[in-house]
């Protein structure tokens, strides 16, 4: 079976009713989570985190807004490539960077991997990444974080074999198979969020697990179906496929099978 294992990378804060309706003005912690999936001898990074990287993308310019709005808390030794590099693991040892998707604390670390195959949907690249300036800065996408040679070895999920899922993760009911991960690991669709959003389905020993990425920045989000402040759908993708998602996140979590792993979920 897949393994996971988790790391946090740097965080940002915010107050708590931007994220979930009605939990006050209080500020909260929401940490920047990727993870490490492993299948036999394969590995992949599932998102970067923050890096150095953002903070001198957004030092100047249109987009020091991003720093200003959403503050950033990180150290150099918070870098994913750091935390890999204290498991003995390098650049080399990866066989790809899933990218759930674009939003900068998603992408920030791309430039410390060189030479490693990114995967991403195809439909959410192609939304992006031509943007520039306040379009760029309205889809929290930053050309700055993308590595020059970026396109050379990207893969599209859209590629990958469509298959129907295993009952136990109904209402989700097909996904694309992750190439050499011995169907262990789903990569669907949850759109909404951000262009391209995608999350993953991962068998471990223990359960099915959902890396659920943006869909919700609470558990109560989807548990009690309570979205985020309206004034929060200004930087949504798709606010009707938000929820079409998160009410789909609610079935799956009320049947008790799939433990879902959100990338921010703080102390709400």
């Amino acid at each position: 079976m897949a393994t996971i294992t988790e790391f946090e990378v740097g965080y940002c804060t915010h107050i708590g009713c931007m994220a979930l309706k009605g939990a006050g003005m209080r500020v909260c912690k929401f940490p920047a989570r990727a993870w490490l999936l492993e299948v036999g001898d394969k590995r992949w990074l599932w998102d970067t985190g923050y890096s150095d990287w953002f903070g001198s993308a957004t030092r100047r310019g249109v987009f020091r807004i991003y720093r200003h709005m959403t503050p950033v808390h990180f150290s150099s030794h918070q870098a994913l490539v750091n935390q890999l590099q204290a498991c003995g693991l390098n650049a080399r040892d990866l066989t790809g960077i899933i990218l759930s998707h674009f939003h900068a604390d998603h992408v920030a670390g791309l430039r410390d991997f060189p030479g490693v195959t990114s995967i991403c949907s195809g439909d959410g690249w192609q939304q992006v990444r031509a943007l520039r300036g306040f379009r760029a800065l309205r889809q929290a996408f930053i050309p700055a974080l993308i590595p020059p040679e970026f396109e050379s070895s990207l893969q599209f999920i859209e590629a990958f074999p469509l298959v129907e899922l295993p009952g136990e993760l109904s209402p989700f009911t097909r996904g694309y198979v992750l190439p050499g991960s011995e169907g262990q690991i789903f990569l669907v669709p949850l759109p909404g969020h951000a262009p391209g959003h995608i999350g993953a389905f991962v068998q471990t020993d223990d359960s099915w697990v959902l890396l659920a990425s943006d869909a919700a920045w609470s558990a109560t989000s989807y548990r009690e179906l309570r979205g985020p402040a309206r004034l929060a759908h200004l930087v949504m993708g798709n606010p009707q496929q938000f929820y079409q998602t998160l009410q789909s996140l609610h079935t799956l979590s009320q049947c008790g099978q799939v433990t879902i792993r959100l990338c921010h979920e703080g102390d709400l």
